[in-house]
């Protein structure tokens, strides 16, 4: 998987926000506001390129410390949810 290109998070007030910078503004007419774990998880897909759930799931675990069945559940679900507001290629 990667991200589509064309959203970028930004810093609006203190809450990290996804929006759609040029043809995917158009597309995308509204800001994913993510929470800290989401923010940290779309840097590292970003860092990676073409990721796996396994991938984002271990760095899950090593950032916060949990363990692994339980990171790759929460980010299969993460990612189920960007695949669905077309976030994903």
């Amino acid at each position: 998987m990667k991200l589509k290109d064309g959203f970028v998070m930004r810093d609006v007030c203190g809450e990290q926000v996804l929006v759609g910078e040029g043809v995917s503004a158009v597309n995308f007419n509204r800001l994913v506001r993510f929470n800290g774990t989401a923010a940290f998880l779309w840097k590292k897909a970003g860092e990676i390129g073409d990721f796996t759930s396994e991938q984002l799931a271990a760095a899950l675990s090593k950032e916060y410390n949990i363990d692994n069945a339980t990171a790759l559940a929460d980010s299969e679900k993460l990612l189920a949810s960007w695949q669905k507001e077309g976030l994903l290629c």
